[in-house]
């Protein structure tokens, strides 16, 4: 079973080392620092809402969600390695749509990198669609839109 609890400031340790492990192999794939590896992670639990994936080991994923006036914005939904393709990712997704329903949202938004091509595939096995892509100076992003019903 899988619990999830919203961040502390105690967590942020705790956060930051999964984001790193998460994100390390998106290095290669893109070129360049993932984005959320590039962010500062107490400027993040306080602008942003952090949910923990935890099971009996430990954390296994964690979530991170803007909610704004129109759509709710997955800004990163990481798993821990050890934890990837056990359905953590799924469940985080999962609770971003009744997130976004509870808050009265009807949209979700999140972006990825153009070459995470897996990424891409996987967000739209479960929905999301292409919504447009956007020149970075350093690299490509992918915007994707899911509404929700």
């Amino acid at each position: 079973m899988i619990d999830l609890r919203r961040a502390t400031a105690d967590d942020l340790a705790a956060v930051t080392a999964l984001q790193q492990a998460a994100y390390a192999k998106n290095r290669a794939l893109l070129g360049v620092e993932p984005l959320p590896l590039t962010a500062d992670y107490a400027q993040v639990f306080s602008a942003y809402e952090i949910w923990l994936a935890e099971r009996a080991h430990g954390l296994d994923g964690v979530l991170i969600l803007q909610a704004r006036p129109d759509d709710l914005l997955i800004w990163s939904v990481a798993t821990a390695p050890a934890a990837q393709g056990s359905g953590v990712g799924n469940h985080l997704l999962q609770f971003a749509e009744s997130h976004a329903r509870g808050l009265g949202l009807r949209c979700i938004r999140l972006y990825t990198g153009e070459n995470l091509t897996g990424n891409i595939a996987w967000y739209r096995r479960h929905g999301y669609v292409h919504e447009r892509t956007e020149q970075m100076p350093d690299r490509r992003i992918v915007h994707l839109v899911k509404n929700l019903e």
